[in-house]
């Protein structure tokens, strides 16, 4: 459990896409916008009107495929207003632009209230490498440092973080239209199983083997790679309805990398639509 100082001066603001544990929102303070999550004829707001669980418990009875949407204009437009009556300054760390709508969202919002001072960061990513930014300006606010601090804390860590991430099948991606480079491994969907990374805000390749256990391996091995690169690693494990994998993962990146932070964290409902059941991720930093 991290530790903060309450802020005075600086709200920040991010989406349910980031992935953050509920007790890291609470402590830090962090405001969380919902993104939308629709199947057959009922709607909710991400991680507000729905948890984890019961989405991918839904997920598995249902003939209904989900449909995601960012929040509105006006979502952002109300807690701006109500922050500002509060702080001084307001900090977004939202979803990759490439990924969702949401930036476009808060700066629609931002546009029409010309008179309150808000900063919107694109953070380039998703779940915790979206959340390690995030982190990044909540722990630079709870220590009451200078806005221009807030803030490249939060530019900085776009920069920094990396996300891997397998799937159990392409459906999800290919349904929910989020292929994108992605596509070129559709031919051979079912004789390999991908390891994905988040690079220039969309999902990509970074290799592909033929067993699930073979591309938990080769995420170790790109980390390490990365480590090679010398400095602590800060780490979070995610999943979407594959927690017992998850934890096993986390206690071989424990044995290997011994991070001197480690997070594990279910993927959002509106993440796991796109995604689908059995995905395991590591959000990644190394200082």
């Amino acid at each position: 459990m991290p530790n903060s100082t309450t802020r005075k001066t600086v709200a920040i603001v991010t989406d349910s896409a980031a992935d953050l544990p509920p007790e890291w929102l609470q402590e830090f303070d962090i405001h969380m916008v919902p993104l939308i999550l629709t199947m057959g004829d009922k709607t909710w707001r991400d991680r507000v009107d729905i948890t984890p669980p019961q989405f991918y418990e839904l997920l598995r009875n249902s003939s209904d495929f989900p449909k995601t949407s960012q929040p509105n204009a006006s979502t952002f437009r109300e807690l701006f207003v109500e922050l500002s009556q509060q702080v001084e300054t307001i900090c977004a760390v939202l979803v990759s632009s490439d990924l969702s709508g949401t930036v476009s969202a808060a700066r629609t919002a931002k546009a029409g209230l010309p008179e309150l001072d808000i900063h919107i960061i694109d953070s380039r990513g998703v779940s915790m490498m979206q959340g390690f930014s995030v982190l990044a300006a909540a722990r630079a606010a709870a220590q009451e440092l200078a806005l221009g601090q807030v803030i490249a804390a939060a530019r900085d860590m776009v920069g920094q973080a990396h996300i891997y991430f397998i799937v159990d099948t392409f459906e999800y991606l290919y349904r929910g239209g989020r292929i994108g480079a992605v596509s070129r491994l559709l031919g051979s969907a079912l004789n390999i199983k991908p390891v994905l990374e988040i690079a220039d805000g969309v999902a990509k390749p970074a290799g592909q083997v033929r067993t699930r256990r073979k591309a938990l391996a080769r995420v170790i091995e790109l980390l390490e790679q990365r480590a090679g690169q010398g400095g602590q690693a800060h780490m979070a494990v995610v999943n979407v309805a594959a927690a017992e994998e998850a934890q096993d993962f986390r206690f071989q990146l424990e044995e290997r990398f011994q991070p001197v932070e480690m997070i594990s964290t279910d993927c959002s409902p509106v993440l796991g639509a796109h995604v689908g059941p059995g995905t395991i991720g590591v959000a990644y930093y190394f200082e």
